[in-house]
């Protein structure tokens, strides 16, 4: 459905620090630079962050999230610790999501510029 998804930001070495870490504990490898933007790509899905196209500041959507997949639960809190470490902020603490569908165990965090991220797996 999708062929990507794209964030922006004010501060592309933070963003590309915040998002290679993340992306990385759960699998995938360190972002590709190009014009100013980083691109990624795992498990099918592409992903970019970059300063907006129109040249105006960058904002966080309000009500928006993306999810990242993760393989287990160990993924998903190494995915949260390392956006911790990386300028993110906590939106919830990685556990249970009995609210979600199926056994989802998951976390939130916040990147750099406010866009607001989530990484899930099932638990078996």
């Amino acid at each position: 459905m999708f062929t990507h998804v794209m964030v922006g930001t004010n501060d592309i070495a933070k963003a590309k620090a915040f998002y290679d870490a993340t992306i990385q504990a759960i699998g995938g490898t360190a972002g590709a630079e190009f014009n100013g933007r980083a691109f990624y790509s795992h498990n099918g899905g592409n992903f970019g962050v970059g300063a907006p196209a129109n040249g105006e500041a960058a904002s966080s959507a309000n009500g928006g999230t993306i999810g990242f997949g993760a393989q287990n639960a160990e993924q998903v809190d190494a995915w949260h610790a390392a956006g911790l470490a990386n300028g993110g902020s906590d939106e919830g603490q990685p556990g249970p999501r009995p609210g979600a569908p199926g056994n989802a165990y998951g976390a939130y965090l916040r990147d750099p510029d406010g866009n607001k991220v989530c990484s899930f797996c099932q638990l078996g």
